[in-house]
């Protein structure tokens, strides 16, 4: 008995196309190592289309009243909600994720994130006009920049997609987006439901590999590109986009410290950080896998971190008892494994550490204790279930290792002392420092980081404004 490959295409322009020469990808079920679907290796004549595309239809969405933009988010969020079920299909194909999961920790916020972004739109604030020189008045605009190269990583296509294009359309921007080419199906039903409801060109999925988006990035038309992946891709898109001055937008990597004083309710924090670290097989940039444990407690809380780890479950999408599903690939799978394999020898697994079953990319909860800061799987991130321990002195030596890190984007911080966790907070280099929980995110509030985990902002007013740019206009009063 075969599996029937689907055949996924690109959106150009309000229509399906196959890449123009014919190429595809074949895309790999995480969960079966089995192709489910091709999908187009999208060339330079298939880039080119698109960003013509989206050029032809900026003008009139440009023009568009800010009333106009929330009407058309708020139809793409209802309708997103109406094919919730098929969305979460898709991604669970796509991805290997828990289906109860996807339903209940991705959905909603994908909605409401849309949502809040609709209202956004006409809440663009800027400077009172004022005459700040006799006789001239002076007022400011917020324009769109205009087309958007925008690329999805694997670990959340749906959400990821979310985050992306809609607050650059909501600010009156058009966009071409490429999903990561092991994950393209949830992003290609997204077209097929936003194409309902947009004015054709306004938005645009290219399928394709890192020549497609490095393609997308150095193409004339876009005015900006925003990526979210590794900070090597990263690096990469913001050279290429410094040769024609494009604006750049960059979600990177992250090594999230987990700083835990021996004042902290063990219980709870083992619980919260096991289920922040596990979740999504750790594929997150803000992952709670980096756990810094005050010495006193550190023994303690090895172990009961250790029996979170071995209670923990991974397996099959439709199993409601799993906490976590596949690593996206095999590329991840030989990734994680690899670090484990390359343990120094004063490191301990305490938990996990290895493959589970023989199909399928499966990764067992995995706790590793003894590490030492300049440790590789300290210093790097791992983007696995694999959450590492070590301990500290005092809040110095925990804001040193915690900071001792090339990544800057998420943190936190578990103890009862509040003028110490305050301290905490405004030494912590990173873009958002979380007291006493770990991952929670919400619209209204951003999210980015520092140092090589990049620069701008998600979701939040912060994250709409990067896709709008300023204008001056001053005019004489005088007759």
């Amino acid at each position: 008995m075969t599996t029937e490959v689907r055949r996924l295409r690109n959106y150009i322009n309000g229509e399906f196309r196959d890449a123009a020469d014919g190429r595809t990808i074949d895309v790999v079920s995480p969960v079966t190592e089995e192709v489910y679907a091709t999908s187009p290796l999208s060339g330079q004549a298939d880039v080119d289309a698109a960003m013509e595309a989206a050029a032809a239809a900026f003008p009139a969405w440009r023009d568009t009243t800010p009333a106009e933009r929330q009407k058309a988010l708020l139809k793409i969020a209802d309708a997103f909600e109406e094919r919730a079920e098929d969305l979460i299909a898709a991604e669970s194909q796509n991805t290997g994720k828990p289906i109860g999961l996807t339903r209940s920790e991705e959905i909603p916020p994908m909605v409401d994130q849309i949502r809040f972004f609709a209202g956004a739109a006409r809440l663009l604030e800027g400077r009172s006009a004022g005459e700040y020189m006799e006789g001239l008045t002076s007022i400011i605009r917020r324009e769109p920049v205009g087309v958007c190269a925008q690329v999805a990583p694997w670990n959340y296509p749906m959400m990821m997609a979310v985050w992306k294009f809609a607050p650059a359309l909501a600010a009156g921007n058009t966009v071409v987006i490429k999903p990561s080419d092991t994950t393209p199906a949830s992003t290609v039903l997204m077209a097929e439901i936003i194409g309902q409801i947009l004015p054709k060109g306004v938005f645009n999925v290219l399928c394709g590999d890192r020549d497609t988006g490095r393609a997308m990035v150095e193409h004339p038309t876009p005015a900006m590109a925003s990526i979210t992946g590794s900070v090597r891709a990263g690096m990469q898109v913001a050279e290429s986009a410094a040769k024609d001055v494009k604006r750049v937008h960059l979600e990177l990597g992250g090594k999230a410290p987990v700083v835990v004083f021996e004042d902290a309710d063990i219980a709870k924090t083992v619980s919260g950080v096991s289920e922040a670290g596990f979740f999504n097989a750790g594929q997150d940039c803000t992952a709670a896998t980096r756990v810094l444990v005050h010495e006193s407690i550190h023994d303690e809380f090895v172990t009961a971190l250790a029996k979170a780890a071995a209670d923990t479950k991974t397996g099959q999408p439709d199993d409601e008892d799993v906490a976590y599903g596949p690593l996206n690939n095999a590329n991840q799978l030989k990734q994680v494994s690899g670090f484990i394999e390359r343990l120094p020898a004063h490191a301990k697994v305490e938990a996990g550490g290895h493959r589970v079953g023989d199909k399928g990319y499966f990764y067992a909860p995995t706790v590793v204790s003894g590490l030492k800061q300049d440790d590789e799987i300290i210093q790097n991130e791992v983007f696995g279930p694999v959450i590492t321990v070590q301990s500290f002195t005092d809040e110095d030596q925990a804001v040193s290792y915690a900071n001792g890190v090339e990544y800057a984007l998420a943190s936190s911080v578990w103890t009862q002392n509040h003028a110490r966790a305050m301290r905490m907070s405004k030494n912590l280099d990173f873009g958002c420092v979380w007291i006493n929980t770990h991952i929670p995110l919400v619209a209204e509030m951003p999210h980015g980081g520092f140092k090589k985990s990049g620069y701008g902002k998600d979701l939040s007013a912060y994250g709409f404004e990067d896709y709008t740019r300023i204008k001056h206009v001053m005019t004489s009063i005088e007759d």
